[in-house]
């Protein structure tokens, strides 16, 4: 089980940049470089609660849930 962000196809999709986004809602660019580069080690809440307000997206737009189908129950 994994989780896979996609805040890199979001971004694109409304043609913003990584460096407009971190102005708008106030996130670090090292911190949402993170998130588009899927390198996050953790997910704060607050920063998706932000990109959710500023990209007008859901949540489910932003994280995809995988579920590894190798592993045995």
């Amino acid at each position: 089980m994994s989780l896979k962000l996609k805040l890199h196809i979001v971004l694109a999709e409304k043609r913003m940049s990584q460096k407009e986004l971190s102005l708008k809602t106030g996130v670090r660019l090292p911190t949402i470089s993170a998130y588009c580069n899927d390198k996050a080690k953790h997910i704060v809440i607050e920063h998706f609660n932000k990109f959710m307000e500023v990209l007008g997206c859901d949540i489910t737009d932003l994280i995809e849930y995988i579920k590894d189908d190798n592993k045995e129950n």
